[in-house]
């Protein structure tokens, strides 16, 4: 079981013990021993972008570990207070610096293994103009034939990607949903 380690209860400060809850839970959870506040444990959600001018996509080269030096869409996680769409739209705005209109939901991606949940949306780039922050090192626009595809930096990039461009080849987009394992 993925377990993150919670260590004190996030209450009181009592050390958490990882048992059964006494509410008819069926999984172990971190409850505080002292003032038997539950605490769950959920996935983190990292939402992005694929955004395209012309025939190209926009791809990032990571200034930040993990993956520093490979190449991703922008992407981030997503922060409390704001939607998917928002998260997308703030992760590539910080990544790529990138002008841009935000299209559907494209891929949804589970992570189970590090317990995250990957989002992407299609985008439309409004300028072939970016001025990329502190996490990226450059901001490159390709075509599908110039992707450098062994420096992909994630496998929810690579198959994002991939669904992108079959779909493009259809000449329709739908949504995608990938269980990677």
């Amino acid at each position: 079981m993925l377990r993150s380690p919670i260590k004190h209860c996030r209450n009181c400060g009592t050390a958490v013990v990882y048992r059964l809850p006494d509410d008819g839970d069926t999984r172990q959870r971190a409850v505080c021993p002292s003032c038997n506040t539950i605490h769950y444990e959920n996935p983190l959600n990292v939402v992005g972008t694929v955004p395209v001018w012309g025939d190209k996509v926009l791809l990032c080269k990571r200034n930040i570990e993990p993956r520093w030096g490979k190449w991703t869409l922008p992407a981030g996680f997503m922060e409390l207070g704001e939607t998917t769409a928002e998260g997308a739209a703030r992760e590539t705005d910080e990544e790529a610096g990138a002008k841009f209109e935000m299209l559907g939901l494209f891929s949804i991606m589970n992570v189970p293994r590090v317990g995250q949940v990957h989002m992407f949306y299609r985008a439309r780039l409004l300028s072939d103009s970016f001025d990329p922050g502190h996490e990226t090192i450059e901001a490159q626009l390709f075509d599908e034939a110039d992707i450098p595809w062994s420096e992909i930096a994630f496998r929810t990039v690579k198959e994002t990607l991939e669904c992108f461009f079959a779909d493009r080849r259809k000449g329709e987009f739908g949504i995608h949903h990938v269980d990677i394992v």
